[in-house]
């Protein structure tokens, strides 16, 4: 297979905007056994017309179910399976043995891919999975890149090997998390994280009941348990190298800004490797722009060590509105996001297109009346861009929204 960029869709905005900055496949979810219950998910109409849509657009469409389900749930999951298999979806994503068994079942035409929550660190497992059926293995986080090229190569050829290339690192192994459940009741392993590895902590002596002491690192804050954010986009040439067949972005809970930006990125990213040419930095620079903790390599390339900074998001920039309609001269008509004016400094994201960057002009109502300042959430209005683009392209503006900023 040629390798395929593999984006998430939280929901039916974030799924459109996945598709619209290049992704070759999704990984969304239904209401139940999908790993992120706070992401918009789809119900069976929602499903149906997603799938419908990346059939349009000539893309893959993979669900989750990948929880741990109980005995009680275990009675639903046929019904659920048989209706994924009705939709002809490419591919479940699976990590418990008993649901992998029912899929084999109740739909039989449907691939089977292995969750990285099932933990696949060595060939050996993988092969397991391989002779009971999977199709494609999602490796374990945990795993460097001469470990990944070692796996590849030990294993069939027709069993694909899919590995996480950019988002968030959980104080968990391969996303199998006990923190979460154990301090606030929220199963991590059924879609509910709280994400208390994220918390800033303090110190209490037990004589000393409801005194409380920081943990400093130097002259800042320490976060125990924080980990910083993964980003590939710098590897892609040495991933493709080691076998890896799919190329996936972390971020069902992020948000469609994230999605079309994060997407865009890898999408030169990838065609750039397999051109083989060198990415314009612009593209680098592009998931800065995006909410981030400070990134990392992960484990690809040794221990990522302990981080110790400030666990709060970055969050420089904020989408003011999203394009619907341009005319080959540029007038545009947008929906507002958020509110900026004429005279700001705006940038224009399209898809396929590097950002560029103006001045915000006067605008006008979809009456033809002179705007300065749209203010309603969702109003629409027209503004000339410097270029023609196309629909589902974002202004957007700097404005610090880190906590404390």
């Amino acid at each position: 297979m040629s390798p395929e960029l593999l984006a998430p869709a939280g929901d039916r905005e974030r799924l459109e905007m996945a598709l619209a900055y290049g992704a070759d496949a999704v990984y969304l979810a239904g209401s139940d056994f999908g790993m992120r219950a706070f992401a918009g998910n789809f119900d069976r109409e929602g499903l149906r017309q997603a799938v419908a849509l990346c059939r349009g657009r000539g893309a893959a469409v993979h669900v989750t179910c990948n929880t741990m389900p109980r005995n009680d749930e275990m009675d639903r999951l046929p019904g659920w399976l048989e209706y994924l298999e009705e939709l002809g979806v490419d591919a479940v994503i699976l990590a418990d043995l008993g649901v992998f068994r029912l899929a084999q079942k109740y739909a039989p035409h449907v691939r089977r891919h292995v969750s990285t929550q099932a933990g696949v660190t060595n060939y050996q497992v993988a092969r397991a999975w391989h002779e009971l059926g999977a199709d494609r293995v999602i490796l374990a986080r945990e795993l460097s890149l001469e470990e990944v090229r070692e796996l590849r190569a030990r294993t069939p050829r027709k069993l694909e090997v899919e590995a996480f290339v950019h988002g968030a690192m959980c104080v968990s192994y391969s996303g199998r998390c006990l923190l979460s459940n154990y301090m606030t009741g929220r199963d991590s392993n059924r879609g509910a994280c709280a994400q208390p590895c994220r918390y800033q902590y303090a110190l209490m002596e037990e004589k000393r009941p409801g005194e409380y002491f920081p943990v400093f690192e130097e002259n800042g804050e320490t976060y125990i348990m924080n980990s910083r954010d993964m980003c590939m986009i710098d590897h892609v040439p040495e991933l493709l190298e080691a076998g890896v067949d799919s190329l996936k972005i972390e971020g069902r809970a992020k948000s469609a800004y994230y999605a079309a930006v994060v997407t865009g990125a890898y999408r030169h990213a990838l065609d750039a490797a397999l051109a083989g040419e060198p990415l314009p930095p612009v593209w680098r620079d592009e998931l800065d722009k995006v909410s981030h903790r400070p990134y990392s390599t992960g484990f690809y390339f040794g221990e990522p060590g302990q981080y110790t900074g400030d666990a709060r998001y970055i969050r420089d920039y904020q989408v003011c509105a999203v394009v619907e309609t341009c005319a080959p001269d540029g007038m545009a008509v947008l929906s507002l996001r958020n509110k900026f004016a004429a005279g700001d400094q705006v940038e224009l994201l399209s898809p396929g297109q590097e950002p560029v960057a103006f001045t915000a002009p006067e605008m006008e109502d979809l009456d033809g009346f002179p705007l300065h300042e749209p203010k309603k959430p969702e109003m629409r209005f027209r503004m000339r861009l410097p270029r023609p683009v196309k629909p589902l392209s974002l202004l957007r503006r700097r404005v610090d929204l880190s906590p404390g900023g």
